[in-house]
């Protein structure tokens, strides 16, 4: 297999409006520490929430509670709303460009959000 075609996509990846806005972003979020500090915490918060939801299980009520405060904490500074908005849609960009590409491979994805 010819990998040139993997890297030139890597390359318009990385050169994208997506990626050059998270990262512009991101530099920008984690220029306080306290900023990413909660961060971290609300990434640490959404996976237990992500993974309970997946399993069938309930999230404790003190997480839950935690995970929206950070959560109204962060989307309601412009800079961190902007931020976590950036990376969501960088997500969905390369889910898109990996199910594209598993399809091409004959490849069947059960993961969330992928079809």
């Amino acid at each position: 297999m010819n990998y040139d075609a993997a890297h030139e996509l890597a390359r318009q990846i990385s050169q994208s409006s997506e990626v050059r806005e998270y990262q512009r972003l991101k530099e920008l979020v984690e220029e306080s520490e306290t900023t990413r500090a909660l961060l971290k915490e609300y990434k640490r918060l959404q996976m237990t929430v992500q993974m309970a939801a997946m399993s069938g299980q309930s999230v404790p009520t003190e997480e839950m509670g935690r995970f929206q405060s950070i959560s109204s904490l962060l989307y309601g500074g412009t800079d961190t709303s902007q931020f976590l908005l950036a990376e969501m849609r960088l997500q969905q960009a390369l889910a898109d460009i990996y199910s594209i590409i598993a399809s091409a491979a004959g490849v069947q994805l059960d993961l969330p959000g992928l079809e």
